[in-house]
């Protein structure tokens, strides 16, 4: 499977988020227990400070197992150098997407200062992942706005709406071609109903992993096996686990 949210240590910044601290083989060991074979790594510290030393941090970690680990870097787009940010960790670093936390990071979906960091994305085949689920910044539909604003860029709920947001992210998903949801902390009855009626092609699946306060990561390895009680088909499983994130991956390849 590929697991399409999961996050580095908390390196700088002590917050309710940070769990146990952890090596790139640490959590190539949770990784090889979990049966997951390649994961999108998103910063931590830099939700928190949005510098480019926190893409630096993060391509350093995924690096170390680039045949495993994708990176998704961040930026503030508030700051006059976050498109140039976004060519810079895409170009340089070789990270492969935007993680954007609106609600941490304190802006709105709808400012005009994300067009030309999206605009750089898009142009360097990058992914963009969004938190959602968490009002009033995070919204599915404030992210499904910002989709349709730029039809080439693929956009990804990052939490499938959690548990106020599903069926808005539902909607959304199956009205906006560009957008795609990743279940994720989504609970076990949305997640059936998002398989049953979303676009069979845009669904995936995340753990959340890295946020643990224990080095093997047994959160997120229980969230896998709730998959065993939600009743879907072998095909949706497999669609979620492995089609899904493998070709939407590609897109960043060019």
């Amino acid at each position: 499977m590929i697991d399409f949210h999961t996050h580095t240590p908390a390196w700088r910044t002590a917050t309710w988020l940070g769990g146990a601290r952890f090596s790139v083989n640490d959590f190539i060991t949770f990784m090889d227990t979990a049966d997951i074979e390649r994961a999108v790594v998103l910063s931590h510290d830099g939700l928190f400070d949005a510098r480019p030393q926190a893409n630096d941090e993060l391509a350093a970690f995924v690096g170390q197992c680039p045949d495993r680990l994708i990176g998704f870097g961040t930026v503030h787009p508030r700051r006059p150098d976050a498109a140039a940010e976004v060519d810079r960790m895409m170009s340089l670093l070789g990270l492969r997407g935007l993680k954007l936390h609106p609600w941490l990071q304190g802006f709105s979906l709808h400012e005009h200062s994300l067009d030309p960091v999206c605009e750089a994305l898009t142009a360097q085949h990058g992914i963009l992942l969004s938190h959602d689920g968490t009002p009033p910044y995070s919204t599915p539909a404030q992210i499904a706005a910002l989709a349709r604003r730029h039809p080439r860029l693929p956009v990804v709920l990052g939490h499938g709406g959690l548990h106020d947001c599903w069926r808005e992210a539902l909607a959304l998903t199956r009205e906006t071609a560009n957008l795609y949801l990743c279940i994720c902390g989504t609970p076990p009855y949305a997640a059936r109903r998002i398989l049953a009626d979303a676009p069979a092609g845009r669904v995936l699946f995340g753990t959340d992993a890295g946020l643990s306060d224990r080095k093997s990561q047994h959160y997120a390895t229980a969230r896998i096996a709730e998959i065993d009680g939600w009743g879907i088909t072998d095909d949706q499983r497999r669609a979620m686990l492995v089609d899904n994130p493998r070709r939407l991956l590609a897109w960043t390849t060019g």
